[in-house]
């Protein structure tokens, strides 16, 4: 209904305290609640989620197409399609994205570029005096 793509599902987790060791590969949907040591890719981008919660911790590469983060990486972020940093994200990597929605609290270590980066990106101040 009004063009919007249905969301892919979770089908798989990664429990708090388990560990991974070495790339992670993915369709659909991934939470993860774990540690991965290792890049984290959804191999279809466009149609896949990928959350990072709270006490998650990700080293390595996340590519996904929505991404959804409240934890914690160290390694670059590339989001095709919407990045969602929640108030307790912290990243340090270089990050890429379609479209963000950045939580106050949230912090990024790195370059923050959208994918476009030739174009000049449309910049909106929430308080703005201007009349």
């Amino acid at each position: 209904m009004f063009g919007k793509k249905k969301q892919a599902a979770i089908r798989t987790l990664i429990g708090e305290g388990t560990v991974i060791l070495g790339e992670l590969r993915f369709t659909d949907g991934l939470r993860i609640d774990g540690e991965v040591r290792g890049d984290v890719i959804a191999t279809s981008e466009e149609n896949s989620i990928l959350v990072i919660s709270e006490n998650a911790c990700v080293t390595g590469k996340v590519q996904a197409g929505h991404v959804i983060i409240s934890g914690t990486v160290t390694g670059p972020v590339f989001s095709s399609v919407l990045l969602e940093l929640q108030p307790k994200a912290r990243v340090w990597g270089d990050v890429r994205y379609e479209a963000l929605e950045m939580h106050q609290g949230a912090t990024i270590d790195g370059e923050l570029r959208p994918l476009k980066a030739d174009e000049k990106p449309a910049i909106k101040l929430a308080a703005s005096n201007a009349g």
